[in-house]
């Protein structure tokens, strides 16, 4: 690279900055914000050309950023620094909105909770099971994975959730997974485990607010479609 092609490609490193600085990344296409992340894997490399291939490999940056670090080093051959940074976005959502919702007072409805609750999702293509537990006041003690697989596989225990339950000293909990296939509407083992961990918990004088199913940006309360009453 010469001097001359030296200086435009730091320019459009700048104006890229300066893009977003001042005008975020709802100015960007889906390639620019790629572009943008791997200035800092790569500082002194045309980054333009690596975002575009990495996006067509994966087929949007939606799927690249879901997935693990190994899919991405060995589909788009890149280095362990470059999968392990781009990966590492959606778990940092995570990180960050479950923080966020911790530090609130309490939650008011089923909005406020589902909001929280697809927080907890964020970079998980993999079915999850978490327990809420929350004290009398409808405040947030924890949030605790208890399993991961399909809702009535081996790994959801109804003990295990009275064990977490009782740890955390919770009034009130409220259950909560997620459906990576898109599709919101409860299974027969949903509604079918929700029913036995209500009884468990109601036995212990704990009791069961609501049951959130997310995909994607979207929820299904139990409660809202008085599954839970």
């Amino acid at each position: 690279m010469d001097n001359t092609e030296k200086y435009i490609h730091k320019g459009h490193r700048d104006r890229i900055k300066d893009k977003y600085i001042n005008f975020g990344l709802d100015s960007f296409d889906d390639h620019e914000v790629l572009e943008l992340l791997l200035f800092y894997a790569y500082p002194r490399v045309d980054t333009n050309n690596i975002a575009h291939k990495m996006i067509q490999e994966f087929g949007s940056l939606y799927n690249l950023l879901e997935s693990t670090p190994l899919e991405i080093m060995k589909k788009c051959n890149v280095s362990k620094n470059v999968a392990v940074l781009v990966s590492l976005i959606p778990h940092i959502s995570r990180t960050y909105l479950k923080r966020k919702w911790e530090h609130k007072d309490k939650f008011n409805n089923t909005k406020e909770l589902s909001d929280y609750v697809k927080s907890l999702f964020i970079g998980r293509n993999y079915e999850c099971f978490y327990i809420l537990c929350l004290d009398s006041k409808y405040k947030l003690i924890n949030s605790v994975l208890v399993g991961s697989g399909t809702i009535d596989s081996a790994t959801i225990y109804p003990r295990n959730i009275l064990e977490i339950a009782l740890q955390y000293k919770a009034s009130i909990v409220a259950l909560a997974h997620n459906h990576p296939s898109g599709d919101l509407n409860p299974s027969k083992a949903d509604i079918n485990t929700t029913n036995s961990l209500i009884k468990a918990l109601n036995f212990i004088d704990i009791k069961v607010i609501d049951h959130i199913i997310v995909a994607g940006d979207n929820y299904f309360s139990f409660r809202e479609y008085n599954l839970i009453n």
